[in-house]
């Protein structure tokens, strides 16, 4: 499916709700903005295609954002003119870069020159194939990888069927709520006890995953978070593991399964502990 340029010009609608800085923080703290956009007359749009926002008019022109559509194409009122109509899509944008920073329209032109970037009018172009690798290329060169999880490629450096996403809820993206969770619980898996910086040094420092021990269905609309009781620091291994179900494991059930595991190992498991991890192996097919 073809990816789409949103297009974006401040001097004409700046209705972000909320306002664009919030959202570029609301982006960093939790790798997700939803909104609907207009994409004018534009019908054949798929769910599932990427979106790069462009940043237009006099205050500047520059790739700003990548996104990804949710939603088929459906008529509303026209943003500017409410008595005429216009198509709209739902996206969920996970980059948007501060005002100032987006790629300009030069260095665009120059390396992705198969788009025409001066004279994109309205949202809904068409990306062309051959222009893909280039833009995500450039798009590298410029976007830095998440501070939380430096493993994760940047969103739309990929194409769409390379990447396998695994959604971490928003609670277990919240800076503060990460910051509390580590204050408390320290900087070690509560797991396997892996500690980043005692293994790496100091590009380990501060490193972890946290996890929230509450299945994303228990939580209702009135849920209100404790990270000191809700939240675990867990490394990138141990993080993926407790997901390998759909209840997922708890973390000190995790850590009964790697002890029984390093016994059996070492040839020393009791007869609890090889039933454990026959149990385990069992679960986790």
């Amino acid at each position: 499916m073809a990816a789409i340029i949103l297009a974006w010009n401040p001097e004409l609608w700046d209705g972000w709700q909320p306002a664009y800085p919030e959202a570029v923080d609301l982006v960093a703290a939790t790798g997700a903005f939803q909104a609907h956009w207009s994409v004018g007359r534009h019908r054949n749009i798929e769910a599932g295609s990427e979106a790069w926002l462009l940043l237009q008019g006099g205050q500047g022109r520059g790739l700003i954002g990548h996104a990804t559509v949710t939603s088929e194409p459906y008529p509303g009122p026209h943003f500017r003119r409410p008595s005429a109509t216009a198509n709209y899509v739902e996206v969920v944008f996970d980059v948007l870069l501060p005002r100032g920073d987006e790629i300009p329209a030069a260095e665009l032109l120059a390396r992705v020159p198969g788009i025409p970037w001066k004279a994109v009018r309205g949202s809904g172009l068409a990306v062309p194939a051959g222009s893909e690798p280039a833009l995500r290329t450039l798009w590298a060169d410029h976007v830095l990888p998440s501070a939380q999880d430096p493993t994760l490629p940047v969103p739309g450096t990929l194409p769409g069927e390379a990447v396998t996403r695994v959604l971490a809820n928003r609670y277990e993206r919240d800076v503060r709520a990460r910051r509390d969770c580590l204050e408390h619980h320290g900087l070690s898996c509560a797991a396997c006890g892996f500690n980043f910086e005692a293994v790496y040094g100091e590009i380990g420092h501060e490193f972890i995953h946290v996890h929230h021990l509450v299945p994303v269905a228990l939580l209702g609309p009135g849920y209100e978070l404790d990270p000191l009781t809700d939240l675990v620091p867990l490394c990138a291994n141990c993080h993926a593991m407790v997901h390998t179900r759909p209840d997922p494991i708890r973390p000190a059930e995790l850590r009964r399964i790697i002890d029984a595991s390093r016994a059996v190992a070492a040839e020393v498991a009791t007869p609890e502990e090889e039933a454990a991890l026959d149990e385990a192996r069992r679960m986790l097919g």
